[in-house]
């Protein structure tokens, strides 16, 4: 094998290394984004929470009249 059949084994090698960097990338920014987008969701609920047990008692937790 020659030297310029290396170089362009690992040019090729490189080129796919560079592709899969930069799918990886796009993954890694995608997860980012839902990661942010759950945080606030978990943040909205806590929140909604708090509210609401603050609100008074909670039917749901009442027992039932027949009991």
């Amino acid at each position: 094998m020659s030297n310029e059949d290396r170089f362009v084994d690992i040019e090729i090698k490189l080129a796919h290394q560079e592709d899969m960097v930069e799918s990886l990338n796009d993954v890694v920014i995608q997860q980012s984004r839902r990661i942010d987008q759950l945080e606030a969701m978990v943040s909205q609920l806590a929140e909604h929470i708090r509210n609401n047990a603050q609100s008074g008692p909670n039917p749901v937790n009442d027992v039932p009249p027949h009991y």
